[in-house]
């Protein structure tokens, strides 16, 4: 009983697996392609942003 069980779940991830990935577009089986064209649009130069590192001086001692 248990083994069935296993083989199941097993079965269920391989299959959730080939649903995700679009293995099975071609049955007519695929998940909904979502995109977010909008947070493209509401990113202001985002070119301009730096990234520096923290300077061991400016870090509040405990």
């Amino acid at each position: 009983m248990l083994r069935l069980l296993i083989l199941l779940l097993l079965l269920a991830n391989v299959a959730y697996f080939a649903w995700t990935q679009g293995a099975l577009a071609k049955l007519g089986i695929a998940p909904a392609h979502q995109t977010e064209p909008e947070r493209l649009q509401q990113q202001v130069q985002p070119e301009l942003l730096l990234v520096t590192p923290v300077d061991a001086a400016s870090v509040p001692a405990r």
